[in-house]
């Protein structure tokens, strides 16, 4: 399978989730703000949005969005138990997905985190973190995990909630789930993704400065 990803961005939690499975993925670059691939190639042809992730899978079908891709990469390898196979609690992980997906990622961050973003738009995003937040901490307060065992939701949720520091959210109102991005981040799989796209993202960063 073929990841395009930007360092940082959501697509981290799928590049977690190849390590927790010891998974070699091949792993493509996406410059989101020009919209090119790591060959200069433009990646509206890839996908229409310019977003990461973009799973390209073993027959060459193209997956989009983290509620699809990640579930997709836990059932394709299933010997690292990152989803529930099914009934109630594989819906419980779709519950998580979608609330990481939507009620997070995209009503709160992706606007704190746009430098285009005007002050009054993100004290609007502002408003809407304390009952999420709150909805969240309340599932975690005697919980390690949003579901029975660690999975895919958790990834996705650690990667979200570790641009915090980027956008100046203080998370410690929220211990629980400030303890979950702990717990995420100290796993060798996490770790090790976590640092290789902050090298990435720094050697960008120089590149476009230069």
């Amino acid at each position: 399978m073929e990841l395009y990803f930007s360092p940082l961005a959501c697509s981290l939690a799928t590049r977690i989730a190849f390590y927790e499975a010891g998974y070699d993925a091949r792993y493509v670059q996406v410059d989101t703000k020009r919209k090119r691939v790591e060959d200069g190639s433009d990646f509206f042809e890839i996908n229409p949005l310019g977003q990461v992730p973009v799973l390209r899978t073993d027959d060459g079908t193209l997956l989009f969005e983290n509620t699809a891709v990640l579930p997709y990469v836990a059932d394709r390898l299933p010997a690292a138990k990152l989803a529930p196979i099914g009934g109630l609690e594989r819906a419980r992980l779709q519950q998580w997905l979608g609330f990481v997906g939507t009620e997070l990622h995209k009503a709160v961050f992706v606007t704190l985190l746009d430098p285009d973003a005007s002050t009054e738009v993100k004290r609007y995003a502002r408003e809407k973190l304390a009952l999420r937040m709150d909805t969240l901490q309340a599932h975690l307060a005697e919980r390690e995990w949003l579901l029975d065992s660690f999975s895919v939701a958790d990834i996705y949720l650690a990667v979200v909630l570790s641009w915090a520091r980027y956008c100046g959210v203080d998370l410690s109102p929220w211990p629980a789930a400030r303890g979950l991005l702990e717990r995420v981040s100290a796993r060798p799989a996490a770790a090790r993704g976590f640092a290789e796209e902050a090298e990435l993202y720094r050697a960008e960063a120089e590149r476009q400065s230069a």
